[in-house]
């Protein structure tokens, strides 16, 4: 991919003519929208601010975007199947063109979508290449954030020191180190049970996190090579005894088959990637408030771990044609760009999603503001600190991300577009994925987009306008899994989903948790009733069970006197007729019969074409605003 080489070249000369206007040492950029980090979600969230029309800078350490999709080289992706949101359909449509099937990335029993890491990067590159008002400033290293009218951010690049003064400013790192350095507060480790709610959640908090991972990519260089690496260091084989079956002589354990384990992350063109928790390569080490010098020492460690288990894959199991593959990262030990962190900082966001939202969302009022959706069970790796308490993790459906959770509160022209949102210690673990964050990301960019457009905060924009747009992304707000964007009804659904007139029903299941819509459903009319009712301006009661029809449908919704300007001051015969004439010839439902019953879907578009239920404002809780 020496194409992307060609594009790192081409940026650093724009970047260098952009300070040389200004003179080389301490110069300062402008922009509207300012994003910094390395994870994934700066990566989507710089290319979707750019898409929606804000000048845009992106500040990364790194020479590669993905993130931990691609620069930690986690890319076996975890989750959201069935959930194709915006950019992460993008992403996963262009894998498949460029392997030739949706079957060709689905070579490891792990997941479904796996790639080479180097593809991953190149495809992100493509994306945001297309973007004239996207800047990427590559090896950058921040310095500091400052607050004055705007953002004044300092880094250094090339040794020399320079300054980007941005009216809004997102954190795109894995550790939410911007925004801490902003001045965010936030919460590190596992949450006091009284502090969260989360009947789950230890009694008392404590400071451990997940462990970190650095993952490798091995190559098959064929039958009879011999790769083995030269021992690492304090190799101690027993570390990974029952890795697999080989050498386990524990028969408890149950070891998956060796083959099984280098399976599970088997990658296209005879690669393997190595991120294995069960006796393999996790390692623990908190590094989120520690120093560059003490985190690089953390991370050298953590490589080690991962040297030491490729020997033993080399040498214990005796797969010795499989090597670092030397295709893959421009490093010199051939190890990724950055270690896969699966935990940070949790900022103090505008709201704090835990597990009881995602357990019983109807309960609550959140999802209203869904802009994003995760279908992955709660997950953490704690084999490396077994210290770490006990936690009964229940099984959950699949969940939408609140807006306010990337809004660190009282830190205004601040978003964060990674793992560092506001969730608690527990929603984290199925929050941290790689789809959701691509998600995140997107949206992120999209709501710094808006604030530049509309010259307001963050939090100053319509909660509801957002959710149209990224609707028009083809993002989600409710995590429907047979309701696809593809499908004529999807924006219906999901808009009249949010306003939870019409709900979904959560089953946790396996590894893909669930929600369905059920759009080919029919609903009693005692539920439509109850659903409406929190909208409707007149007291709707009624304790028929029987199945709606179609015309009780438009004589119930006739009687709510929130009916767009086109249908007010119609009689119901009137309505009716409307309806008729829009259902068969703009809405394209089929042959109108008023005695039918009427399906979900139906329902969702009659709901979102003749009512304005969807623009009835909410704040960042979900609640109603006063009109």
């Amino acid at each position: 991919m020496k194409f992307n080489y060609v594009i790192l070249f081409l940026s650093f000369l724009v970047v260098s003519s952009m300070l040389s206007c200004v003179g080389a040492e301490d110069a300062i950029l402008k922009t509207d929208v300012l994003v910094i980090g390395e994870g994934t979600g700066a990566t989507t969230a710089a290319i979707q601010a750019a898409r929606s029309g804000a000048n845009t800078v992106l500040i990364t350490p790194l020479p590669w975007l993905g993130g931990m999709l691609t620069s930690a080289g986690v890319s076996a992706i975890d989750g959201n199947h069935q959930l194709p949101s915006g950019l992460w359909a993008e992403f996963r449509d262009s894998l498949i063109k460029h392997y030739g099937s949706a079957e060709a990335i689905s070579t490891g029993w792990v997941s479904y979508t796996l790639f080479e890491p180097h593809i991953g990067d190149y495809y992100w590159k493509q994306m945001a290449n297309k973007l004239s008002n996207l800047t990427i400033i590559y090896n950058a290293e921040f310095l500091n954030i400052e607050k004055g009218n705007n953002w004044l951010i300092t880094f250094i690049q090339d040794g020399k020191q320079n300054k980007i003064n941005a009216r809004i400013a997102i954190d795109g790192t894995d550790l939410g180190d911007i925004a801490a350095k902003a001045g965010a507060s936030y919460a590190l480790g596992m949450d006091a049970r009284a502090d969260t709610g989360e009947a789950m959640a230890p009694e008392k908090a404590n400071d451990i996190i997940q462990d970190l991972t650095y993952a490798a990519i091995l190559k098959d260089y064929g039958q009879g090579a011999d790769k083995t690496l030269e021992r690492p260091s304090s190799y101690n084989p027993d570390l990974f005894k029952c890795a697999c079956q080989t050498n386990c002589d524990d028969i408890t354990a149950k070891p998956h088959p060796c083959a099984t384990m280098l399976d599970y992350a088997k990658l296209p063109n005879g690669k393997y990637m190595i991120n294995w928790p069960i006796k393999g390569n996790d390692y623990y080490a908190n590094v989120v408030e520690a120093s560059k010098e003490a985190r690089i020492a953390a991370y050298n460690e953590a490589k080690n771990k991962t040297l030491q288990f490729v020997y033993y894959i080399q040498h214990e199991l005796g797969y010795k044609n499989l090597g670092l593959a030397d295709d893959e990262f421009p490093t010199t030990d051939r190890l990724p760009l950055m270690p896969y962190h699966r935990e940070g900082r949790r900022i103090e966001g505008l709201v704090r999603l835990n597990v009881n939202h995602i357990l019983k969302p109807y309960d609550f009022s959140l999802y209203r503001t869904g802009i994003a959706v995760g279908d992955y069970p709660i997950d953490h790796h704690h084999k490396e600190r077994p210290d770490a308490p006990e936690i009964d993790f229940p099984p959950v459906p699949s969940f939408s991300i609140p807006l306010g959770a990337l809004i660190p509160k009282n830190i205004p022209n601040l978003i964060v577009a990674d793992k560092a949102i506001s969730v608690t210690n527990i929603v984290n673990g199925a929050s941290r994925l790689q789809p959701v964050i691509i998600q995140i990301g997107q949206v992120a960019g999209l709501l710094a987009a808006m604030a530049v457009e509309n010259q307001s905060t963050p939090e100053q924009v319509n909660i509801r306008q957002l959710q149209e747009r990224l609707l028009s992304a083809n993002g989600y707000l409710m995590p429907f899994i047979d309701v696809k964007p593809d499908s004529p009804y999807f924006q219906h659904i999901q808009k009249i989903g949010a306003t939870g007139i019409l709900k979904g029903k959560g089953i946790p299941y396996k590894w893909a948790n669930q929600t369905w819509f059920y759009p080919d459903s029919t609903i009693t009319e005692d539920k439509f009733v109850t659903g409406l009712s929190v909208y409707a301006n007149r007291n709707l009661i009624t304790q028929n069970e029987n199945i709606l029809t179609l015309e009780r449908a438009i004589t119930i919704i006739h009687q709510t006197a929130q009916l767009r300007e086109i249908f007010n001051n119609l009689s119901l015969e009137d309505f009716k007729t409307k309806i008729k004439d829009k259902w068969e010839n703009e809405w394209k439902l089929g042959d109108f019969d008023s005695r039918t019953f009427i399906t979900k879907a139906e329902l969702a578009v009659m709901l979102d074409e003749c009512t304005t239920f969807w623009e009835k404002q909410i704040d960042f809780l979900g609640e109603f605003k006063n009109d």
